[in-house]
C-alpha cells in the first residue's frame, strides 16, 4: 500500500496525498524531505530547467575506511539516489525571474559537504558570476564529510570565498535553509547569502543539539535552532510555507530586477517654501505627530509598495519589532525600505516597543542598507520614533555604536536615499535612518534633538513646559524648512485617511527617487556630504564681512 508515516505527528498519511501537497504532511503540517530533484521540480517554472555540468572527479584524499571504503560508499549512495553526488545544479526560472540554483539532496551521505559538493556549489557561484544572474542555494546537510578530513573542511573557506565575489558584483544570493542544515555548511554558503529563507521547522546550527547539551550539561530551550526560534533570534529573515515558497522567492528575485523609469519632473506635491505653509504652535504639531492611528512603517510598505517582503534580524542576537526593513517594487522600482514602527493599538505599541529600536533594530537596517548598496537599490527610509530605545540591555548592546555606525554607513552608500518623517523624528535614533540625499517630512511631522518634555525637565526642571520647550526648539515640519533640516513639506489634508495619505507619499517619492537615480554615485555621495558638512559651518559671506 502507498503510505507514509509523518515524523512530525505519527499519522499514516496516503503517498500520493503527500506528494500532492509537495512532501507537507495534511494533518500536523509537518515539512518532509525533499529530494534535490523534487527541489528543482517545485521551484523552477515548468520547461525552465537547463542542467549545469558540475561533474567533477572522484576523490578519496585519506584513502578512508571505517566499516567500509569510502569509494564503496560513494558508489552504494549514487546507486540507491541515482545522482552523481550530494548536490543538483540548474539553470532556471520562478515565476519567470531568471536564477542559478544549487539544491542539496540529503539522501546522499547526508547531504555532506565534501570535495565535489565544494565544486559544483563554487562552480554554481561562478555560473550566476559570469550571467549576473541571482544565485538560490537550499541547503539539507549534516556537515563537512568526514571521509574526507581537512579537505572537506577546506570547502567551507572555499564557497566562501566564491559568494563574496557575488557581494563585489552585485549578484543577489539567497539562501533556502531546509531540515536539517549543519555543521560546515551551516557555517559558510547556507548562511552567507543575501537574505536566509527557512521552510517551518526547519534546523540550523554549527554544532548539533546533542552535542551542545552534553556540553552545558543542562535542558536546551524549547524549539531551539528550528526556523521559529531563529527568526527570533535574528539569524533568518523568512519563514515560507512549502506551498508560498515560489511566491516569496519570486518577490525576493523582483528586487533584482531592472527598475522602471519615472519622470523626474512629475508633480511632487511637496512645498519647499515656508512662505506657502501656514503658521501654528509647534505643540500642536506635537500632539498631532503621536496621534494613535496614524499611517505606520508598514501601513505604507503594504499601500506603496508592490511585493513587499520583510526582512527580519541583525543576523546576531535579535529582531527587533520596532524596526521594519525589507524589499519591494514602487511603481515598478524596487527599493529598500527602512522605518520604525510604533503600533496602531496599545498592544501593538507595547510588543513594538513604542517605535524605539534596539541596537539589533540598527544593526537590522545597517544589514539591509549594506544590500541596497550592493544590489543598487535606492532607500526609503520612514522615521516615526521618540528616540532610540534607552534601556540597560541596549547599553549593554552597543546602541551608541550601532547608532554611530549607521550614520557612517548612510553616508558612504552609494545609491539614493530618500527619507521622510512622517510622524516624530527623536534624535539621533530618528538621525540613523536619516542621513540622506533628500529629507521631507508630512506637515504634522516633528524632529528634534530631544522630546519637548525632555528638554522641560532638564531646563525647567518641569515636564509641564513641554510646549514652552517644543516653540524654542521650533520643532515643526514649517520651522524644520526654514532650517533646511528637511527639504520640502508634504501636507496632510485627509487625517484618518491611509490610502490618500499613501497616495500622497507614492506622489512624492516618485519624482524625487528619479531624479536622483539620474545622479552618478559620486556626484550623490558628494551632495550628500555637502548637505550635512553645511549645518553649522561659518556663513562665507559672513566670515568675509568680518
Amino acid at each position: 500500500m502507498d503510505w507514509a508515516l509523518c515524523r512530525g505527528c505519527g499519522t499514516l498519511v496516503y503517498g500520493k496525498r503527500l506528494r500532492r501537497g509537495a512532501g507537507v504532511c495534511p494533518e500536523c503540517g509537518h515539512h518532509g524531505a525533499l529530494s534535490a530533484p523534487q527541489r528543482l521540480d517545485l521551484l523552477l517554472d515548468s520547461g525552465s530547467h537547463d542542467p549545469i555540468d558540475v561533474a567533477v572527479p572522484d576523490t578519496d584524499p585519506l584513502g578512508f575506511v571505517d566499516s567500509t571504503p569510502y569509494p564503496d560508499r560513494l558508489r552504494d549512495a549514487r546507486r540507491r539516489t541515482g545522482l552523481d553526488e550530494a548536490v543538483v545544479c540548474a539553470r532556471g526560472r520562478i515565476d519567470g525571474h531568471p536564477a542559478v540554483v544549487a539544491a542539496m539532496d540529503f539522501r546522499f551521505l547526508g547531504g555532506s559537504l565534501g570535495a565535489a559538493v565544494g565544486e559544483a556549489i563554487t562552480r554554481a557561484c561562478e555560473t550566476a558570476l559570469a550571467e549576473h544572474t541571482p544565485l538560490l542555494l537550499v541547503s539539507a546537510s549534516g556537515g563537512a564529510r568526514m571521509q574526507e578530513g581537512v579537505v572537506a573542511l577546506m570547502q567551507m573557506a572555499k564557497t566562501s570565498a566564491a559568494l563574496r565575489r557575488l557581494d563585489e558584483a552585485g549578484v543577489l544570493t539567497i539562501s533556502l535553509v531546509t531540515d536539517p542544515t549543519y555543521g560546515g555548511v551551516a557555517a559558510s554558503f547556507a548562511t552567507l547569502c543575501d537574505v536566509i529563507v527557512t521552510e517551518p521547522g526547519a534546523r540550523l546550527g554549527f554544532a548539533g543539539p546533542r552535542v551542545i547539551a552534553q556540553t552545558i550539561g543542562g535542558t536546551l530551550p524549547a524549539g531551539f535552532q528550528t526556523a521559529e526560534y531563529l527568526l527570533e533570534h535574528g539569524i533568518v529573515d523568512v519563514i515560507s510555507p512549502r506551498a508560498e515558497l515560489r511566491a516569496t522567492l519570486a518577490r525576493l528575485l523582483g528586487a533584482a530586477a531592472p527598475a522602471a523609469g519615472h519622470g523626474p519632473h512629475e508633480p511632487d506635491g511637496l512645498v519647499r517654501s515656508t512662505a506657502d505653509l501656514p503658521e501654528r504652535h509647534p505643540w500642536d504639531a506635537v500632539r498631532a505627530a503621536r496621534r494613535l492611528g496614524r499611517p505606520t512603517t508598514l501601513d505604507y510598505a503594504r499601500m506603496l509598495l508592490d511585493d513587499f517582503v520583510e526582512l527580519h534580524g541583525d543576523r546576531m542576537s535579535a529582531d527587533c519589532p520596532a524596526m521594519i526593513a525589507g524589499l519591494g517594487r514602487l511603481d515598478g522600482r524596487p527599493v529598500a525600505l527602512l522605518g520604525t514602527q510604533k503600533g496602531a493599538t496599545a498592544a501593538e505599541l507595547a510588543r513594538r516597543n513604542f517605535g524605539m529600536p534596539s541596537p539589533a533594530g540598527y544593526r537590522k537596517a545597517a544589514r539591509v542598507l549594506r544590500l541596497a548598496g550592493k544590489l543598487g537599490l535606492p532607500v526609503v527610509s520612514l522615521v516615526d520614533t521618540a528616540g532610540a530605545f534607552p534601556g540597560v540591555a541596549a547599553e549593554e548592546q552597543g546602541q551608541s555604536v550601532a547608532i554611530a555606525e549607521n550614520l557612517r554607513l548612510l553616508s558612504g552608500l552609494p545609491v539614493p536615499v530618500v527619507t521622510v518623517v512622517t510622524g516624530e523624528g527623536g534624535s539621533g535614533g530618528a538621525l540613523a535612518l536619516a542621513v540622506a540625499d533628500e529629507v521631507l517630512a508630512l506637515g504634522d511631522a516633528v524632529y528634534s534633538v530631544i522630546t519637548p518634555e525632555g528638554c522641560a525637565s532638564i531646563l525647567w526642571k518641569d515636564a509641564s513646559h513641554a510646549p514652552r520647550a517644543a516653540e524654542a526648539l521650533r520643532v515643526d515640519a514649517r520651522s524644520l524648512l526654514g532650517l533646511g533640516v528637511v527639504d520640502g513639506v508634504l501636507p496632510e489634508r485627509a487625517h484618518g485617511d491611509h490610502a490618500a495619505a499613501a497616495d500622497a507619499l507614492r506622489t512624492a517619492l516618485r519624482p524625487t527617487l528619479a531624479r536622483l537615480a539620474a545622479l552618478e554615485p559620486a556626484e550623490l555621495l558628494a551632495r550628500r556630504h555637502d548637505r550635512f558638512r553645511g549645518f553649522g559651518a561659518p556663513d562665507p559671506e559672513l566670515e568675509g564681512s568680518r
